[in-house]
């Protein structure tokens, strides 16, 4: 008889979400500062990547190699990114830090993609497909520096949230222990 069971159903059934059901876009991402930035980045990237693909000789090839690498690293991680931010994916991994990653990712584009924009500008042979390099490369500098800036202050918020969340649960902690006599002993 299911009445002497110990184990009884609960009141209220427990949904479980279980692969990617009920996925759906976030437009209200996509139309913000972030979302419109990432959708940029990973636009600018390929399309230096495109052109940088386009360029049949090279020498010394270095400098396109390393544009190259950058540009298709910056164009995957970056896609990666904006799938997981639109679609709400990065809720079901609350583990990681997104803000902290986004930062992260930024900021290394927007080193990297400076840095191969300069040796390509300085080692190109003025043929039309790596000036468009160059400067489809300087573009995603600009915009992955923009995302840079406001991911700093999105992180800086969030730790700011974080030290005032801790603080007021140990405020509540401390009330509770106050709270018991039993506790208060035991410290004494």
């Amino acid at each position: 008889s299911g009445a002497s069971s110990p184990y009884q159903p609960t009141t209220e059934p427990v949904s479980q979400r279980r692969g990617l059901a009920g996925l759906r876009c976030d437009p209200e991402y996509l139309r913000g500062a972030l979302g419109c930035l990432k959708v940029a980045q990973v636009i600018l990237a390929l399309i230096a990547f495109i052109c940088i693909e386009t360029i049949m000789e090279c020498s010394p090839c270095e400098g396109l190699y390393f544009f190259e690498f950058v540009s298709c690293s910056a164009f995957v991680v970056t896609g990666v990114l904006l799938i997981l931010f639109s679609l709400n994916l990065h809720m079901r991994i609350p583990q990681i830090n997104w803000n902290l990653t986004d930062l992260v990712n930024t900021g290394l584009s927007t080193f990297f993609f400076f840095i191969a924009s300069i040796v390509l500008a300085a080692l190109n042979h003025k043929t039309g497909a790596e000036i468009a390099a160059v400067i489809f490369g300087f573009l995603a500098t600009a915009v992955y520096a923009v995302n840079t800036f406001l991911a700093v202050q999105k992180w800086r918020i969030s730790i700011h949230q974080q030290s005032a969340s801790d603080y007021i649960r140990a405020r509540t902690e401390s009330r509770d222990v106050d709270g018991r006599p039993e506790i208060q002993r035991l410290d004494t």
